[in-house]
C-alpha cells in the first residue's frame, strides 16, 4: 500500500482535517467536566468521544474492509445519539459510563484501524455498489463529523464558562460601521428547486435526492435575520405573555417549561446579557436572536408575518454566494451583526442567508419525491419524519463550508431551543 503523505486522497485529507476540528473542540471542556450533561436530552459530552470512531467503524466495516472490533460492546454503546421529543429525559449517570482512559483508547485504536486499512490509490474504486463506494463513504464520515462539531458546540455553549478553557482565537470583532435597515425585500414570482438531482454527480445525503421544482408566487422577505433588538421589542410588548401569538401545543410546552426568553439570553436586573461561547455580554442588538422554531412563529404571528416556506427561503437565496463571504466554516465562536456581510446577498438582494445562523423555516421535515433511504444509514432522514422537526436553511458560525451547498436540508425539532438558529419573516 502506498503510505506516502504527499499522495494521501484529498478525501483522507478532509477526514484528518475534521477529527482535528473535533479533537480541538473536546480540548475546550477542563478534563474534569467531561461527564458533564450540559442540555438535559443529550447525552453527555463523554459519548461524542466514542461516537464518531464507532460510527465510522460501523459504517467501514465489511463494506470497505473487515475491522475487527476492539470493544464490541463499545460499538454498540456510542452507536446512536438521543432526541427525546416527548419527555423520557435520558436518566444515566456518570458512574454507568466507561472511564477516560477507556474511551479514548477505543477511540485511538479504532482510529488507526481505519487508517490502516486505507489505500490512497485504491481509494475511489467501488467495492461493492455506487451507492456504498469509499469516496462516498468517507463522505458521509467526514460531514457527520463535521455536523458533530457544530452540535457539540450547541453543548458547550450551555457549559458554564467556568467549565471551559477558551483558545487564543476566542475573541473577534462584534461590531459593524455599517447601518442596520429594517426594510423588506420583493422576491418576484419564480421557481426554486430543493434538493438535488440524482444523476447530479454530487454528494448529498438521502433527504436531499430528488430535485424537485417549485413555483413559489412573489412574496417580500426581511433584507436580514430578525435581531436581538427586535426580540426585544417582542419581549417589552408582552409577547411570552401574549396567548393570541402561539399555537396550543407551543403555548403549552412555553407554559410547562417557563419559556420566558431565548435560551442564550439571562436577565440581567432590568436589562439583558448574552452568553456567547466564552463569556458573557451586554446584549448585542444587531446579532440574530437565536430561538426554537416555536419561539420564532410567535414572533412572527406577533409581527402580523410568517416564517418563509422552505421554497420561499430558496428562491429568495438565488444567485447568493454561499460560499465567498460570511461568517461560517468556524471563522468565528460568535454571530456577526446580520448587516456585516453585505456581499453575502442574493440576486434580489436578501443578504446573509448562508452562515451567522440558521434560519427556521415553516416546513416540517419531510421527504422530497422519490425518496430512498441510503442502505448504510436507514434511520439518518427517515426516522425524523414525525412532523415535530421543521427545515432549517443556510448554515451557522459552527457550520462546515461544505454544509453551506443549497440542498442541504438540516432540521431540528421545534421546541428544541439550543441550535444556532434564527430566522426572518415573509409578507403575510
Amino acid at each position: 500500500m502506498n503510505r506516502d503523505p504527499s499522495l494521501r486522497h484529498p478525501l483522507l485529507e478532509r477526514l484528518a482535517e475534521a477529527r482535528r476540528v473535533m479533537d480541538e473542540l473536546f480540548g475546550v471542556v477542563k478534563p474534569e467536566h467531561l461527564y458533564d450533561r450540559p442540555i438535559a436530552e443529550r447525552h453527555r459530552i463523554v459519548f461524542y468521544i466514542g461516537h464518531l470512531e464507532a460510527f465510522d467503524r460501523n459504517l467501514f466495516d465489511q463494506r470497505l474492509f473487515h475491522l475487527p472490533s476492539p470493544n464490541a460492546a463499545y460499538d454498540d454503546l456510542f452507536a446512536f445519539g438521543i432526541d427525546p421529543v416527548d419527555g423520557g429525559l435520558p436518566t444515566d449517570q456518570p458512574a454507568d459510563w466507561p472511564t477516560l482512559d477507556e474511551v479514548r483508547a477505543y477511540r485511538d485504536t479504532v482510529r488507526a484501524a481505519i487508517d490502516a486499512c486505507f489505500d490512497p490509490v485504491e481509494l475511489a474504486t467501488a467495492p461493492l455498489s455506487p451507492e456504498e463506494s469509499a469516496a462516498q463513504l468517507l463522505e458521509v464520515a467526514i460531514e457527520h463529523r463535521l455536523m458533530h462539531a457544530e452540535t457539540l458546540a450547541y453543548m458547550l455553549h450551555q457549559l458554564p464558562v467556568d467549565r471551559k478553557t477558551a483558545p487564543p482565537n476566542a475573541s473577534s470583532d462584534r461590531t459593524s460601521d455599517r447601518p442596520l435597515a429594517h426594510e423588506t425585500v420583493r422576491v418576484p414570482a419564480g421557481a426554486a428547486t430543493l434538493g438535488l438531482a440524482r444523476d447530479s454527480g454530487m454528494f448529498g445525503w438521502d433527504n436531499e435526492f430528488g430535485a424537485q421544482r417549485v413555483d413559489v408566487p412573489a412574496f417580500e422577505i426581511d433584507r436580514h435575520m430578525v435581531t436581538n433588538g427586535d426580540w426585544l421589542r417582542f419581549i417589552e410588548a408582552g409577547g411570552y405573555a401574549n396567548r393570541a401569538c402561539w399555537d396550543d401545543a407551543d403555548w403549552a410546552w412555553k407554559e410547562e417549561q417557563r419559556i420566558a426568553h431565548p435560551a442564550f439570553w439571562i436577565p440581567s436586573g432590568a436589562s439583558w446579557t448574552l452568553r456567547t461561547m466564552f463569556d458573557e455580554i451586554a446584549l448585542p442588538l444587531d446579532w440574530p436572536v437565536f430561538v426554537s422554531h416555536a419561539e420564532a412563529k410567535a414572533y412572527a404571528r406577533w409581527a402580523g408575518k410568517k416564517l418563509p416556506s422552505e421554497a420561499q427561503w430558496q428562491r429568495a437565496a438565488s444567485g447568493a454566494p454561499h460560499v465567498a463571504e460570511g461568517n461560517f466554516d468556524f471563522r468565528r465562536w460568535d454571530p456577526s451583526p446580520v448587516q456585516a456581510h453585505p456581499d453575502n446577498r442574493s440576486e434580489f438582494g436578501v443578504e446573509g442567508q448562508f452562515g451567522n445562523g440558521w434560519e427556521w423555516t415553516s416546513t416540517e421535515f419531510a421527504p422530497l419525491d422519490g425518496f430512498e433511504p441510503f442502505p448504510f444509514y436507514l434511520g439518518y432522514s427517515a426516522n425524523f419524519f414525525d412532523g415535530k422537526h421543521f427545515v432549517i436553511k443556510g448554515g451557522s458560525p459552527r457550520t462546515a463550508a461544505c454544509m453551506l451547498r443549497p440542498s442541504f436540508r438540516n432540521w431540528f425539532q421545534g421546541h428544541y431551543q439550543y441550535v444556532y438558529a434564527g430566522f426572518r419573516c415573509v409578507n403575510a
